[in-house]
């Protein structure tokens, strides 16, 4: 036969806690008492046990010990995790991957246009330097400068497997 009690305060001795909290415990639900009144010590002393938060109740198992604890542990990893991408998003250091993509695009758009108008800005200096004929050295300067960008957009473009989405590399005049 279990042992029993009709004291909260009995209870209270018997587990190791205080009277307070066997009222706070019974209060929430935590422990309750039988039909008949009293309680069942080795059951109220169970159900503080599998209920308690490690470190901060005498009867808590270790840490690692209950599903519960593992559950308090890994809400409080995913509440960490969360805070620290709200803290780099107001810092600046997260950006939405879609303002970055369009951000790239026009970054690395700049850069093609810049590329794709430098012969005819230096040929004539290029062709006064060497005496040759300027739309000779724009001409040639634009075949290389077409190629340099064919061969980056091959390296930059995901390949056209499928396994990316396939896009098309961007030749220069598209």
């Amino acid at each position: 036969m279990s042992e029993r009690t009709a004291s909260a305060r009995e209870l209270a001795l018997r587990i190791g806690i205080s009277h307070t909290a066997v009222q706070k415990a019974e209060r929430t639900g935590r422990i309750a008492r039988e039909p008949d009144g009293t309680w069942d010590v080795a059951k109220a002393r169970r159900h503080l046990a599998e209920t308690a938060l490690p470190g901060r109740s005498p009867l808590a198992p270790p840490a690692d010990a209950s599903p519960f604890a593992r559950l308090k542990v890994a809400l409080l990893a995913l509440n960490v995790e969360s805070r620290r991408l709200a803290l780099d998003r107001e810092k600046g250091r997260l950006m939405d991957v879609a303002a970055v993509d369009t951000r790239v695009d026009e970054i690395a758009g700049a850069m093609r246009d810049a590329l794709l108008n430098w012969p005819a800005r230096v040929s004539g200096l290029i062709a006064a330097d060497i005496g040759v004929d300027p739309h000779l050295v724009q001409t040639v300067l634009q075949h290389h400068v077409g190629e340099l960008l064919a061969e980056a957009a091959d390296r930059f473009d995901p390949p056209e497997d499928g396994a990316l989405g396939g896009a098309a590399a961007v030749t220069p005049g598209s």
